[in-house]
């Protein structure tokens, strides 16, 4: 605590962003103030459907509105301040705002990874045994992931957060990027941060391959069990419940393993930046959309909730 006082009364960090203001790159930062929208409604309005609507008080819902929580809490890390400092030309960003920026980004990521693994286990039992899924799938079982997986998340987040700030920083301290990204920050540390890279490293690949073996394993596991089944309109409506699933985790997964798990003489600024985008915005704003649009139960839920609100106005 007394490294970052110590370092907080410094002026904090210049965060050099993705845009400038050339006409490009206002259409460019527009396009994403949309995709920061939609990612905001999308989210809030999945979560208020399976929320409200009793049809959706199920597991695979309980864990989807938790998904879109970590999305909301994700986008709302980086978007606004960027905005903000884009906006009034400003580009600083406090020594605690960003540590606390670190701090949210590696909780929520590694939440969710562990939660979207946890998720394919949960497609395994409904498939593999539907008979016995009130049991397996309780509530305490429920929560246990939920708990589990934002309690991995958030000790991840601090011990990251607490040594990442730890390091003593000079120079102009222009961040390259624009948020405070972990690997972005260290390159401006004035001391040798290679030890704990490599450390970070290793743990970038167990958190992306301890929840992606689970997927493996549940998804082999749901294939033994579909491939036998005589009628083969069974099996692909079997193999259909995944298919959101399946496409939010190719999109979770592959932005991840091509942002940490590149070597660093591979990594370059502006790729990294634009990876990030995808991956703190874009992907945030196709999760709901990929689970509503191609989900009958959710676009049933959103079809009562318009049709209440349309009899409502009419009264």
């Amino acid at each position: 605590m007394e490294i970052w006082l110590n370092q907080s009364s410094a002026d904090g960090f210049i965060l050099l962003g993705i845009f400038s203001h050339s006409p490009a790159d206002l259409v460019l930062f527009s396009v994403v103030l949309v995709v920061f929208t939609v990612a905001l409604c999308g989210n809030v309005l999945l979560i208020f459907l399976i929320s409200v609507d009793p049809q959706l008080h199920t597991p695979m819902y309980f864990f989807l509105s938790q998904l879109s929580l970590m999305d909301l809490m994700l986008v709302c890390n980086t978007v606004p301040k960027m905005a903000v400092n884009f906006l009034s030309g400003r580009k600083s960003i406090s020594f605690v705002g960003c540590g606390l920026q670190i701090g949210f980004f590696a909780s929520l990521v590694g939440s969710e990874g562990l939660l979207l693994g946890l998720m394919a286990y949960d497609r395994y039992v409904a498939i593999s045994h539907p008979l016995h899924y009130p049991i397996l799938m309780s509530q305490r079982v429920c929560f246990q992931i939920i708990g589990g997986s934002w309690a991995f998340g958030i000790i991840d987040g601090l011990i990251q957060m607490v040594i990442v700030m730890a390091f003593p920083y000079c120079g102009l301290r222009e961040v390259n990027h624009f948020f405070c990204e972990m690997l972005s920050l260290l390159r401006l540390a004035c001391a040798d941060t290679s030890l704990f890279e490599n450390v970070i490293f290793a743990c970038c690949v167990f958190m992306l391959f301890l929840p992606f073996s689970i997927i493996v394993a549940s998804y082999s596991c749901i294939l033994r069990a579909v491939l036998p089944m005589r009628s083969a309109q069974a099996g692909k409506k079997a193999l259909a419940t995944c298919s959101s699933h399946l496409t939010a985790v190719s999109l979770f997964y592959g932005a991840g393993m091509f942002i940490y798990l590149r070597p660093s003489r591979y990594r370059a600024p502006s790729h990294d930046k634009v990876a990030s985008i995808f991956y703190t915005v874009l992907t945030p704003m196709l999760n709901p959309l990929i689970y509503s649009l191609r989900n009958r139960e959710v676009m049933g839920a959103l079809r009562k909730m318009l049709d209440h609100f349309r009899i409502g106005s009419q009264h």
